[in-house]
């Protein structure tokens, strides 16, 4: 059976579909390429962002679904592949801006107004590390005290701060 749909049919028909993690039309993230229709088969490439993407199988059934709904079509064939470095940093920039451009362009407010920081003053040997996660029960506090230890056996002067919101594991 021929199909009426056309590649910009299709394109149309993907655009509402979001990646499931940025939240954003997979289109307008330049994810869809490479749409041909034979009869009422559809082709097209999804490039991810990262190779590997734990998400794949979300976004096919996401692509999936929107193809097979138009009229027309009863099969989707999809081809992956993934962005490069630098279309990958294109789809950043396009995103949030270029840090360049950005960083330190706003005056501090709040109680941080007028403060310089101290940490990244030229010439500062001071490093601060940060051990967190966004689960309960993993070790940072295990991770925390044994590179404190490793720190000071190498001659470093370390200090640390239990700073978890649910009270401190590290006695004094």
């Amino acid at each position: 059976m021929a199909s009426n749909v056309s590649p910009a049919d299709v394109i149309e028909a993907l655009r509402p579909v979001q990646d499931p993690e940025l939240h954003r039309s997979v289109v307008d993230l330049g994810m869809i390429r490479d749409v041909s229709v034979a009869d009422s088969k559809v082709s097209l490439r999804v490039v991810l962002t990262v190779p590997g993407c734990p998400l794949r199988n979300e976004i096919q059934s996401r692509v999936d679904a929107a193809v097979t709904a138009l009229d027309g079509v009863d099969s989707v064939e999809i081809t992956w592949d993934s962005m490069s470095d630098a279309e990958r940093a294109e789809l950043r920039e396009s995103l949030h801006g270029s840090p360049g451009e950005t960083a330190g362009s706003q005056a501090a407010h709040g109680h941080a107004e007028g403060r310089s920081i101290p940490f990244a003053a030229p010439g500062n040997r001071t490093r601060v590390l940060l051990i967190a996660s966004g689960k309960g029960g993993v070790g940072k506090s295990s991770v925390t005290t044994n590179l404190s230890i490793a720190l000071a056996e190498a001659g470093r002067s370390v200090a640390v701060v239990d700073a978890d919101v649910w009270g401190f594991s590290i006695p004094r």
